[in-house]
């Protein structure tokens, strides 16, 4: 079967090579997929970086997410088993872990409902506890984690805020449904959003970004509100001042979805229960911007490794399905 491979730790650009391989052959409890659609995440960059905090031995293939088809031909989600990850025509997963793939949604969609879909979900619901009428600030808004956060805060009845980096970008915002749309790159976004919220600022801030994203959510958490800190695609993880959070009276509350899937299984398959309800009603649905040939795999993972996308790239293998 062909894989793109990484032998060397870089830029995926660089590093990820098209490769004839074997077959993978399932482990104990684990299962083979065919791929049907493989969705680009940051960590597929970090990976091939050797800066994710999984680290498989090389040669590996990246690809932490997938909508696959088991051998009786199911459609499933999964997060395939590294190191024989999704940018491949064939992948491994743990058979306990695999989760229905929604019927409203096609392979590429359905490939892109899992991780960031599941962060937003636990980040807003189960540890910011959003409520309706609060407002929702969303970094990065127009991108795959914050598009979701932006669908789901909408969902559950919240004004949302997002803040973006260019004009293409806010109008991808504005058709996720943003209530209010901050331009980094041509607004102050502290000024902006102070004004949009009569000075109060936002209940709940969603970072994926940290760096100067994170200082500006600090300036911006109204009384008794909660930044959430899922990632650092800015590339600076940020030094919090606890005395300001002391005195402003906000919560900084830290985010690894990854650990549910071991501390709290059922919770998960509890999310992806809520998610396809959303999904099936329309309340939800995954921004899949590019649907990536199979053969342009390394170069997706570049741009999303750049910041220069918008919403999720899918890979398609030749031998995948997009409905």
């Amino acid at each position: 079967m062909q894989a793109w491979q990484v032998h060397e730790n870089g830029e995926p650009g660089e590093v990820m090579r098209l490769t004839e391989v074997e077959r993978p052959t399932p482990g104990d409890g684990q299962v083979l997929l065919r791929v049907r659609a493989a969705n680009v995440n940051f960590p597929d960059a970090l990976l091939c970086r050797g800066q994710y905090q999984v680290r498989p031995p090389l040669p590996f293939t990246p690809g932490v997410e997938i909508c696959g088809e088991t051998e009786d031909g199911r459609r499933v989600i999964a997060n395939p088993a590294l190191p024989h990850g999704g940018f491949a025509e064939y992948a491994l997963a743990d058979a306990r872990a695999l989760l229905p793939a929604p019927g409203s949604l096609d392979d590429a969609e359905a490939a892109a409902l899992h991780i960031g879909y599941q962060t937003g979900w636990f980040g807003l619901h189960r540890r910011a506890r959003l409520q309706a009428g609060e407002t929702l600030l969303v970094h990065a808004a127009a991108g795959g984690v914050g598009s979701a956060a932006v669908q789901l805060g909408k969902a559950a009845g919240a004004t949302v805020i997002g803040v973006v980096g260019g004009p293409d970008k806010a109008t991808v915002a504005r058709k996720l449904g943003c209530d209010v749309v901050v331009d980094r790159r041509a607004e102050d976004v502290v000024a902006a959003v102070k004004e949009a919220t009569g000075g109060r600022g936002a209940d709940v801030i969603y970072d994926p970004v940290g760096g100067e994203a994170y200082a500006q959510s600090a300036k911006l958490v109204a009384f008794e509100g909660r930044i959430v800190v899922v990632g650092f695609a800015g590339g600076t993880v940020p030094s919090p001042a606890l005395n300001h959070a002391l005195v402003k009276n906000y919560s900084i509350l830290g985010l690894h979805w990854g650990l549910y899937n071991t501390k709290n299984p059922e919770l998960v398959r509890h999310c992806h229960e809520q998610l396809t309800e959303l999904a099936d009603r329309g309340a939800i649905r995954p921004l899949v911007s590019e649907r990536v040939p199979f053969d342009a795999a390394a170069d997706a993972v570049q741009r999303v490794a750049d910041g220069v996308t918008t919403g999720r790239l899918a890979v398609v293998p030749e031998n995948g399905a997009t409905a």
